[in-house]
Order: structure tokens, then sequence, then C-alpha cells
């Protein structure tokens, strides 16, 4: 399910969605990035900044979520985008794989906007990015047809790893916990909306049993995509800015 083993054409013709905002990120750091005129004009004027949001300017509760501040940011929130997106919008399809990422990255920076200091700056795809960790879970847990419990407990794992060092690095770095905790919580909330109810319940007994010490075939490569994932989310959440 996270493991992509399509080539580049193959890729972008299943999975559009996640071809074109992976697109807008590399264009929109690049222009930011290099010295294209009105470049520097473009970043304040879409740049997340609450105390502008204040003065009207609404839309950079939805801009910022195209934004990356270096390219580390940039690789992380894409790399994780292409790893966790495609499985997503395959089960959701593309309008409503869209509106969950739109809603995730929104809402995200509403909570920022709200429980941030009025001089606060922020960019970045991550509260968008964790609304996808967040209907992953509810998915992990209450419709347990679309996941397996090697991959519900690659996801648990990983968003574990996020949200611990999301809120206890935040004071550190320039780390916007507020959004990540907001953005995952907004999935989570959402999503009987986009999956539906589910008709049965997964505890965490099934998904990490007792026998586990027992490796199964295969399980070597398994923990290999698990160091990766893990190595990719700690390099994106200390490189934020």
């Amino acid at each position: 399910m996270f493991v992509r083993t399509e080539n580049f054409r193959t890729f972008t013709r299943l999975y559009p969605i996640i071809t074109a905002l992976t697109v807008i990120h590399i264009v929109l750091w690049l222009f930011i990035a290099l010295p294209f005129p009105f470049s520097n004009l473009f970043y304040q004027t879409t740049v997340g900044f609450n105390f502008a949001v204040e003065q009207g300017e609404w839309w950079r509760l939805i801009t910022p979520i195209f934004l990356h501040g270096s390219l580390t940011h940039l690789l992380f929130n894409s790399i994780s985008l292409i790893l966790f997106g495609p499985g997503l919008e395959r089960i959701l399809g593309k309008v409503k794989f869209l509106a969950l990422y739109f809603a995730g990255g929104i809402i995200a920076n509403i909570a920022t906007f709200l429980l941030k200091p009025s001089m606060y700056v922020h960019l970045g795809a991550s509260g968008a990015i964790f609304a996808l960790f967040g209907i992953y879970i509810y998915m992990v847990f209450f419709r347990p047809e679309h996941i397996s419990s090697s991959n519900a407990q690659i996801v648990i794992v990983i968003l574990g790893v996020s949200l611990v060092m999301s809120l206890l690095g935040g004071g550190m770095r320039n780390i916007n916990g507020t959004a990540h905790l907001f953005g995952f919580l907004s999935g989570f909330a959402l999503s009987p909306i986009f999956v539906g109810r589910g008709n049965y319940t997964r505890s965490l007994r099934d998904i990490f049993p007792r026998g586990m010490t027992q490796r199964r075939s295969g399980s070597s490569s398994q923990n290999v995509v698990w160091i990766i994932l893990i190595a990719l989310v700690i390099l994106g959440i200390l490189s934020q800015f």
C-alpha cells in the first residue's frame, strides 16, 4: 500500500491528483527560492501570517498549503504525499481525496490562526498531510477492510513518532505542532463522511499480536520500509523551515 512500484508514467496516470499537487509544490518552491521577478512579493503575499489574516487576507488560510521554506521541507512533504497519498486517492477517488486534503490543510491553518500569536508566520503542506494520517487511523480501527494489519502497524508507528516530535519539538524549532495536531484531528473527524461508518472495529491487540516476535517471511523487507519511513518523518519534522 505504501511501497511504490509503478514507473513514472503509470504513477501519473493512476494518481493524477498526487502528481498535480507534487508538481505545484516543486514549481512554487522554485519560484520562491530562485530570483524570479516578483517572487519575493508572491511569497510575502501568500505565506501564512496571522496578523494579515486578521486584516482580512483570508486567502492566507489556503495558500500556505502549497508553500515550503526549504528544500528538505519540500522533499519531506512531497515524498510523504507520494508514499501515503496514492492509497487514499484510490480508495476515496479524486474528488473526495482533494476535498479531504484541502479541508485538513485549511482547518490546520484556521487552528494556527486561532491558537498562535498574531505575528506568527507559517507555511507547508504538513497539516493537509496529517489529515491523511487521520483518515488512515480511522480506517485502521473502524474500516479495517481498507488497510491490512501490517500497513496499520506502519501508520500507527509513523503517526506516533510524528505527533510526539511535533508537540515536543515545537519550542525548539519552527515546527507548527498546532497544524499537525489539528490536521490529524480534522482528517479523523471527517472520515465517516469520506469512507463511511464501519460495521466493526479492530483493536490494537489485533494489529500488534503477542506473537509478533515470531518473524514471518518478508518481515525483513517490511522492517526496511519502516526504517525508511520513520527516518523521513524525523528528517521532515526537524527541517520544517
